[in-house]
């Protein structure tokens, strides 16, 4: 009888041991103190992991891949052009962009005109007197001065890249204002700098979702001062997405926490001037379920 009790033991350990170990090598990508540990290097895998991650509430708004590294090589800078990605079946922007970026990029805010496209997912709804969409942009507007629609450099273009559907999907407000402008900054700051930039933005779309659940950003200068590697969640405090076609519904459970760094918005100046002396402002948009205008952010 203790025999027959000693073997049962020893093999309910050994399962629980092998047990551990399973859910060890499972978890090897689960979020941790904001940061997710993917170590391959190829972006491909990358971006399988993170089509993978769901928010939940009260979550961190982004978190940063590889201890915020990126995968981009300082070689890889050979002119200044982008690389403007075909749309998928699905009419998508799912394969992502690409910039090769130096000072002549920096756009001037005062010719940005008003935006059109409509990219997939979009159902706008306005919360409190406020949208909750905006059209995000992958490679900044306000970094994209002189690049024509084929991605190439013009020297006769002044301004930013506005209404190529290429580069638009549809973007929380709270994502694309509170987040991504923090590390578009950082590659503007470089551009002022006179440094060259290699700048890589993904949108992650769930098997044939309409609407991103997220976006890959990454940067990488020449000199290797500006290296970051970040995910970040398209999600809106107090909304709830259905992120298979964008419709959404107020949900009051739903926070999330607003990142340091993060510009501040006047509620009666839709423009607005952060930390780092430059303008964003905002497009004018009429939709036909509401009898005004709103000014939506684009960048």
């Amino acid at each position: 009888m203790k025999i027959k009790r000693l073997v049962v033991s020893s093999l309910f350990l050994a399962l629980l041991l092998t047990g551990c170990g399973s859910k060890k090598e499972e978890n090897q990508s689960t979020v941790k103190d904001n940061n997710i540990n993917i170590e391959s290097k190829n972006d491909n895998t990358v971006d399988q992991k993170l089509d993978q991650l769901e928010y939940k509430s009260g979550d961190q708004s982004y978190i940063e891949i590889n201890n915020n590294k990126s995968n981009l090589k300082t070689t890889d800078w050979k002119y200044n052009h982008v690389v403007y990605a075909d749309l998928d079946n699905l009419n998508r922007t799912s394969t992502g962009n690409i910039a090769y970026l130096e000072h002549r990029n920096l756009a001037s805010g005062s010719l940005r005109s008003s935006q059109t496209v409509q990219p997939t997912a979009w159902h706008q709804k306005f919360v409190d007197g406020s949208a909750i969409i905006n059209r995000g942009h992958e490679i900044a507007y306000s970094i994209s001065g002189g690049i024509s629609l084929d991605g190439s450099y013009k020297p006769g273009l002044k301004s930013g890249d506005q209404n190529n559907i290429k580069n638009l999907f549809t973007q929380s407000a709270f994502s694309n204002q509170k987040v991504q402008t923090i590390y578009e900054t950082k590659v503007r700051d470089a551009l002022k700098e006179g440094k060259k930039v290699i700048y890589k933005v993904t949108p992650i779309f769930k098997g044939n979702n309409l609407m991103a659940s997220g976006v890959h950003m990454q940067a990488l200068s020449t000199d290797e001062t500006l290296n970051f590697n970040i995910y970040l969640y398209n999600v809106q405090p107090g909304v709830k997405f259905d992120y298979a076609t964008g419709r959404s519904k107020i949900d009051k459970s739903m926070t999330v926490p607003t990142p340091q760094g993060a510009p501040n918005f006047s509620n009666n100046n839709r423009s607005y001037k952060n930390n780092h002396h430059y303008a964003r402002n905002y497009g004018s948009y009429n939709t036909h379920n509401y009898h005004r205008s709103y000014h939506h952010y684009n960048r």
